[in-house]
């Protein structure tokens, strides 16, 4: 039942995995289905909430201000968690995360673990390095039940199952519970996986999570969810292990009056998630009977240090940007080589891999804003995808197309002479290129002038042919603005 994680130091380009996913046509039918459906329940939600934009805005202060005072916020979170029974481990990478996880399991002779859904295991490959120490992970989000079962990866952040349907959904059920008869309803499938899940919730002893937030003022963790499964998994098992991304801390416990109002409306459209579990250390006679919390840092502290790039850990994993991304809506989620996927993915993967392992991710958009417009704490993922090709740039050589391209323009544009002169010639080089005639209409004509373009270029030699293998060039004015101007 196991799966090879995504990971970007093997995956191809974005480039390349996105033309595979395009060919997918059922899976650009589902994801473009489930991401508008999550959309017109986000702006119903958030058009009802007139403070809106203030609760974004608050949101931003709390994460920014957390990421400011990181080391005063986690230092008080591990004196409240300790004090409430609680014991925290520190990990500087994946690897040791992986260790301290498998050394707890050892410690209490656990063979099987039940999961709530976590990013962050999935980041540090946790599934993979207990099966390979001998213990069964099991997964008891739906939709990581599914991808589990199907032997898949996740492509969304939330929803990780969400380019499957329902037929889909049913034959994995089918052939990996040997249910030959169920039925095709969704009541028939949720009832399905339910009784799949209740024997592992009441048998297996230990459970894993992640966490949503950490409350440094009390210590707490915190868990939304929609199922219940993750109340199961906290409640039930006799050990809990939650392995949280550093970044996670807030300062107070009513800081929540905001996160989770925006945490709610942009990840599922609800006012609040059905789920919302705040677990303080061990208390006798109610949950686990012992808990650990591993801190994870796994290069977030390289991130935290970048001026334009450390408002990237602002993010509360709500996949909103990936809802509104036209790039993702047409790729899925598989193509960004990563546990995160679409914009969110295209500037946190690249900065806590390394950039030599994910140079094509920051081009994976279109710069449209989308992104940036519906996130709840406003991180400004276009400026920081500039930022980031920026750095792709720069570690390249002299010799890079990007560069030479950009210092020949540049030594174009400082020279009137050379600048016209570039045009004429741009109008000789294109001319056996230029294929038809047409009449642009419903343009605003200047006095005296023509609103027909020369022609368009359907196809361009080399590097240049990217542009043209998905649309049309128009070709150069035959009259440029300032010989128009000269003339009158």
């Amino acid at each position: 039942m196991s799966r090879i994680p995504l990971d970007p130091r093997t995956a191809p380009s974005f480039q390349a995995a996105a033309k595979v996913s395009l060919q997918d046509a059922q899976l650009r039918k589902n994801v473009k289905h489930a991401t508008e459906v999550i959309q017109a329940k986000r702006k119903k939600l958030v058009d009802e909430k007139k403070d809106w934009q203030e609760l974004r805005e608050a949101g931003r202060q709390i994460r920014a201000h957390s990421l400011a005072h990181l080391e005063i916020y986690l230092e008080e979170f591990e004196r409240n968690f300790t004090r409430a029974g609680g014991v925290l481990h520190w990990a500087r990478d994946a690897k040791e995360a992986q260790e301290i996880v498998v050394r707890l399991t050892r410690e209490i002779g656990a063979d099987e673990v039940i999961k709530i859904k976590s990013m962050t295991t999935e980041e540090i490959q946790l599934n993979r390095a207990l099966e390979a120490a001998g213990v069964k992970a099991y997964e008891t989000d739906l939709a990581e039940l599914i991808i589990q079962l199907g032997e898949d990866q996740p492509s969304h952040i939330v929803v990780p199952a969400l380019h499957k349907n329902r037929t889909q959904i049913r034959e994995i059920f089918m052939r990996e519970m040997n249910l030959p008869n169920l039925g095709e309803s969704p009541q028939d499938l949720a009832d399905a996986a339910r009784t799949f899940l209740r024997e592992k919730f009441l048998r297996v002893k230990t459970g894993v999570s992640g966490a949503n937030f950490l409350i440094a003022e009390t210590g707490g963790i915190c868990i939304v969810e929609s199922e219940g499964n993750g109340r199961m998994c906290l409640t039930m098992p006799e050990t809990l292990i939650a392995v949280v991304g550093i970044e996670k801390v807030i300062p107070r416990f009513q800081d929540l009056e905001v996160m989770l109002q925006i945490l709610a409306r942009s990840a599922t459209g609800e006012r609040m998630n059905p789920y919302n579990s705040i677990w303080t250390g061990v208390h006798e006679g109610d949950g686990p009977k012992a808990m650990h919390v591993v801190l994870l840092d796994n290069a977030r502290t390289d991130v935290l240090a970048d001026g334009e790039g450390r408002q990237t850990l602002q993010c509360i994993r709500c996949a909103a940007c990936l809802n509104a991304c036209p790039v993702y809506r047409q790729t899925g989620g598989h193509a960004y080589g990563s546990v995160y996927a679409g914009p969110i993915g295209a500037i946190l993967t690249p900065q806590m891999m390394g950039m030599e392992h994910a140079q094509s991710l920051p081009y994976a958009s279109s710069l449209c804003g989308a992104c940036y417009e519906v996130c709840p704490v406003k991180i400004n993922i276009p400026e920081v995808l500039i930022h980031l090709r920026h750095k792709v740039v720069e570690r390249s050589g002299w010799w890079a197309p990007e560069k030479v391209a950009m210092k020949a323009v540049a030594t174009v544009f400082r020279s009137e002479k050379r600048f016209r002169a570039a045009q004429r010639l741009g109008r000789m080089a294109e001319a056996p290129l230029v294929k038809k005639e047409k009449q642009v209409e419903g343009l605003v004509q200047l006095k005296g002038s023509e609103t027909t373009t020369p022609g368009w270029i359907g196809w361009l030699p080399g590097l240049m042919g990217g542009w043209t293998d998905t649309r049309d060039l128009q070709a150069m004015p035959n009259e440029t603005f300032r010989d128009w101007w000269e003339k009158r």
